[in-house]
């Protein structure tokens, strides 16, 4: 057989064998005991026991599973700096909602442009490593003068064609954002203007990305959070999504800040108002869906998951940052049974969705007092095929003929794993996305043995750390009262340097 290239698309049919892969079969996952997929150019052609035909390249994965890649559709496109909330809050003491002050002297841009180049391909390599094989960028608007730019998203565009990710991609806008008064009361602040002409040219750059005919690259369209929307901004949104047959993302029901600012603008919850606005579609995203009607997070009474269920949109659960900050969906379980569309979104460091599953789970059953409410082909499910769904396309997130050759290879071979009953639910309990050791993208190989070709990892972590630094020593002049560092964010024991 010929070798496997270390990069780039092999030429004629790929064979990969492994203890476990995980196909497609009668419209569900199936799991094939020493199987094998079978690829060619950027699709797959056979899945299961004892393939006929002939093979350029035949490769043994041994011990491992064979899986389809991940879908993120909140995917961490970011030096995270939402790490800095886990031990250090409330919000407006951390720099996460802007003093007054600072609105009053006026925010600026704390990266350069090519500080967000970096930050975007220093994070896709990282999705990549993780086994996320499709992802829709989330980043912070905290350290930003408004919203995104098209500028900064064609540089995200080239990382992921050069990488070899599968990205959905949209510069975030906002025509407005929360700010805490001198006297700590937190407010809100309006330029529907401005925010408009940043939707302006987030919706040129995803008919420039829509017209390019890429593979790998396509648009969606990114409202940053609901409470900072105004009507006129979201049905904009709707309508251009609609035209362009493209998704939206909007963060929704994640703080109880939202629903009640939301609630006291409208007298509605923010999924009412959604569905007062005509917005709700199949092509819309929601992270959190916390923050719903009906459950032990708001007691007042109402429908919000059956609009979102009715509607054909999606909520996309994101347990570790949820639960990271004392939160969580009410319940996984409960969507499911609903029929409300569930996919996942990592929207934190690590962005590791095999972690970020394994902590849904267990929260799940302690929400739902029931070690019987959630099984792990349930989030599995929802890391791939929900995901897929929700972008509409059924040729991702699933291993059958005619899908998209994306790829992943999961190491089971190691000492630590323990005893292997069912390959899916030891995924769920004793691996990570450290354990992901080959991925194929498109048919592509961009990850071989841990290896991205043209990333150094050693080199890019030093640079991201630094640019986090860089950016931490700012961090006093967006925070309430403007104190120091060392008051902003607190050390677990006394620290002593030298």
């Amino acid at each position: 057989m010929n070798a496997i290239p270390k990069s780039g698309r092999p030429i004629g049919p790929v064979l990969m064998r492994a203890r476990w892969v995980v196909g497609h079969r009668d419209g569900r996952h199936a799991i094939f005991d020493n199987g094998c997929v079978v690829f060619e150019a950027d699709r797959v052609v056979f899945v299961g026991h004892d393939y006929a035909g002939e093979v350029a390249h035949e490769i043994d994965c041994g011990n491992s599973i064979v899986s389809p890649g991940f879908v993120d559709l909140d995917a961490l496109s970011d030096i995270d700096t939402t790490v800095l909330a886990f031990d250090n809050q409330p919000s407006r003491r951390t720099g996460r909602i802007w003093p007054k002050t600072y609105m009053d002297r006026g925010p600026y841009e704390m990266y350069s442009i090519e500080e967000l180049a970096f930050q975007k391909r220093y994070a896709f390599a990282q999705l990549i490593r993780n086994g996320v094989t499709t992802a829709l960028p989330i980043a912070s608007l905290f350290y930003r003068e408004w919203g995104e730019t098209a500028q900064e998203f064609q540089a995200a565009a080239d990382a992921a064609e050069d990488l070899g990710l599968r990205v959905y991609l949209g510069p975030a806008y906002r025509t407005g954002n929360t700010f805490v008064h001198e006297d700590g009361r937190i407010d809100f602040h309006f330029d529907e203007e401005r925010g408009l002409r940043n939707f302006d040219e987030a919706l040129d750059f995803a008919k420039r990305i829509e017209a390019s005919g890429s593979s790998l690259v396509r648009a969606m369209l990114a409202p940053d959070r609901i409470e900072t929307c105004t009507p006129a901004l979201l049905q904009k949104t709707a309508e251009a999504a609609r035209d362009l047959d493209i998704p939206a993302r909007l963060h929704c029901c994640q703080s109880r800040l939202e629903f009640d600012a939301i609630l006291a603008r409208h007298g509605r919850s923010p999924l009412e108002w959604l569905q007062s606005l005509g917005i709700v579609s199949e092509r819309l995203l929601l992270p959190h869906g916390e923050y719903v009607c009906g459950t032990r997070n708001v007691e007042r009474p109402g429908r919000d998951f059956e609009i979102v269920r009715d509607a054909g949109a999606t909520i996309v659960h994101c347990p570790i940052v949820s639960a990271r900050h004392g939160g969580f969906i009410d319940s996984f379980s409960r969507c499911r049974d609903l029929g409300v569309r569930v996919g996942m979104g990592t929207d934190t460091w690590p962005p590791d969705p095999i972690q970020n599953m394994q902590v849904g789970i267990m929260l799940s059953r302690v929400v739902d007092g029931s070690i019987e409410s959630v099984r792990s082909e349930h989030y599995f499910d929802a890391a791939t095929v929900g995901g897929a769904d929700a972008l509409r396309r059924p040729d991702l997130g699933r291993l059958e003929p005619g899908s998209k050759a994306d790829i992943i290879v999961i190491g089971m071979a190691d000492d630590r794993i323990g005893h292997v009953i069912d390959p899916i639910q030891t995924l769920m309990m004793s691996r990570s996305g450290r354990d992901v050791a080959t991925v194929v993208i498109d048919g592509r190989f961009v990850m071989v043995d841990g290896e991205i070709p043209g990333f150094d990892f050693k080199t890019a972590q030093e640079r991201a750390q630094r640019q986090f630094d860089g950016l931490v020593a700012r961090y006093p002049e967006r925070t309430w009262g403007h104190p120091p560092v060392e008051e902003i964010f607190s050390s677990a024991y006394p620290r002593h340097r030298r």
